[in-house]
């Protein structure tokens, strides 16, 4: 058995954006089975009646095109936002509820997980960035967490997702920090794992070049891990590049690692982002060619 391949549907932001356009596109122009819904397709701020409507037609296309959306993730417009680290606290209480409605709307449309970053801390106004989050922080952080899990599994989720991000204003960004969240969380109504990036992992701005890598994820989370972006990055920024592209990422050595972690069963989501502005034929063409690059490699 290979391991699990599929897509994030963040390439169809703004293009393919219904599940009557994404899902046939995925299964006869791609070639793959799996994907993951992004929340920037439906916004679980809109009304409810057009939420179940919408939900509804992901189930029907995705059963049309013999498509299986594994989980949902939030997306790049709500991530702009800085949610549950927001210096406000009513912010914060709109991004849990904002969350809660994310987790009826997934259920409604079969998706069983959902996940994605967490928040952002508000900048210094001189710029500097704290190693740590203030304890008071990271305590309502994690009281949010138990309660989101219990909203989750009222709608019959079975496990969220933290993606950690490269940023010292979003938690978390080590690994030591992981192990402790995942302390902090465990006994939650629904588990609470990780989605691990190769664009995040392995930032050597924030890491240091010898010690940037996705192996000591891999190695220290193990089964904590519930599923793996990937991205063509030059390990300088957070690129999500396509495969198209030069970088420093190697598909065959990205699942080598995987599977020498014990990590076969967890699936990689391609994760790519495009300007807007580019032309919709070109952006198709690098998503094809990128899925037939990867496809071999994880098979």
């Amino acid at each position: 058995m290979g391991i699990p391949f599929g897509i994030n549907l963040s390439f169809c932001v703004k293009r393919w954006v219904t599940p009557a356009l994404w899902a046939p596109l995925v299964a006869e122009d791609l070639g793959l089975d799996l994907v993951q819904l992004s929340f920037d397709l439906v916004d679980p701020a809109w009304p409810d009646g057009l939420l179940d409507r919408l939900a509804g037609d992901i189930r029907r296309e995705t059963a049309r095109a013999g498509v299986t959306v594994h989980s949902a993730f939030i997306g790049l417009a709500h991530y702009t936002f800085n949610q549950m680290l927001h210096p406000d606290p009513e912010v914060r209480d709109v991004a849990e509820a904002w969350l809660k409605r994310a987790y009826r709307v997934a259920a409604a449309a079969g998706i069983t997980r959902v996940g994605g970053p967490l928040g952002a801390v508000a900048s210094r106004r001189d710029g500097r960035e704290a190693e740590s989050l203030d304890p008071a922080d990271y305590a309502d952080l994690i009281a949010r967490m138990h309660r989101l899990a219990e909203a989750a599994r009222a709608e019959g989720l079975t496990e969220l997702y933290v993606e950690p991000t490269p940023m010292r204003r979003e938690w978390p960004w080590t690994v030591a920090q992981a192990l402790r969240m995942a302390e902090d969380t465990a006994g939650a109504a629904v588990p609470w794992k990780f989605c691990v990036d190769w664009g995040h992992g392995t930032f050597e701005p924030l890491y240091g070049r010898y010690r940037a890598g996705m192996a000591e994820w891999y190695r220290a989370l193990g089964a904590r891990i519930g599923a793996i972006h990937i991205q063509q990055t030059d390990f300088q920024l957070d690129r999500h590049w396509d495969f198209t592209e030069p970088g420093a990422v190697d598909p065959a050595a990205a699942a080598a690692l995987q599977r020498a972690n014990g990590l076969d069963d967890v699936p990689v989501f391609l994760e790519v982002f495009y300007p807007f502005e580019r032309d919709d034929a070109s952006i198709l063409d690098a998503v094809r060619r990128s899925a037939a690059i990867l496809k071999p490699a994880f098979a």
